[in-house]
């Protein structure tokens, strides 16, 4: 028996990297995934496949997060395939190293777009059914960089301290209806955004990690598929650091 047997997951951005492993950590699970992504079809297809080596239904749909009718779509076809969805992973994001001075304003509002109007529509959109049923699992793939003062690119971590407010005040406002809203923040991973950092920021989070490593991919997705399994059912509004201790 696993975890999550019998559930259906929707996992934003997730045809590679932290999403990649996230979905790939609910179907060992025992969940049904529907794999999101924006532009890279033949790795959705090759996610779509691993899944499927699992045992599990497995579906690929190309959505951008920040697009509300493309994002309303996706919902309503994963919901005729498998039959509603009780797990939403808001994983959907991207990196960008570049100081304040030198940011434009669409790559302020590219972050903004993609991390939170992602997490705003994807949530929205799953909600009501979420609400009928009066059970669900909403997990919010927020930052180290959002939860604590360090180095990161401010448009970065701004976006992913707003994850943490949005998991917060949603935890309140829906936790009636037996929905739970928790976040993760992981700390510097083997593989994603961490492949844009120099070398010199990573050495200094090294020196400051208790652990003297990186984490992995698949830690960081264990703890997702824990928050999103019943034995976390009074889990609510948290946001569970990833990091080593730095």
């Amino acid at each position: 028996m696993g975890l999550l047997d019998g559930k259906v997951a929707l996992v934003t951005g997730s045809s590679r990297g932290l999403g990649r492993a996230i979905a790939r950590v609910l179907a060992r699970e025992g969940a049904d995934v529907a794999i999101n992504y924006a532009r890279d079809a033949a790795a959705a297809a090759s996610a779509v496949d691993e899944l499927h080596a699992l045992g599990r239904r497995a579906w690929a749909h190309q959505a951008s997060v920040s697009d509300k009718p493309a994002v309303r779509a996706m919902v309503a076809a994963i919901i005729e395939q498998a039959g509603g969805i009780d797990i939403l992973v808001n994983n959907a994001g991207h990196g960008q190293v570049v100081p304040l001075a030198l940011m434009e304003e669409a790559d302020w509002d590219n972050m903004m777009s993609t991390h939170l109007k992602g997490a705003f529509l994807c949530t929205q959109a799953v909600l009501r059914g979420m609400v009928k049923r009066r059970a669900g699992r909403i997990i919010n793939v927020s930052s180290l960089a959002g939860v604590k003062m360090m180095e990161a690119p401010v448009h970065y971590a701004t976006a992913k301290a707003g994850l943490k407010g949005f998991t917060e005040s949603l935890a309140k406002e829906i936790g009636r209806y037996g929905i739970t809203v928790n976040a993760v923040a992981p700390g510097i991973l083997d593989e994603g955004v961490s492949d844009n950092l120099p070398e010199a920021r990573k050495d200094e989070y090294l020196r400051h990690c208790a652990m003297r490593r990186v984490g992995t991919l698949e830690e960081a997705a264990e703890v997702v598929a824990f928050i999103a399994s019943d034995r976390a059912s009074y889990m609510n509004g948290a946001t569970v650091i990833i990091d080593g201790a730095v």
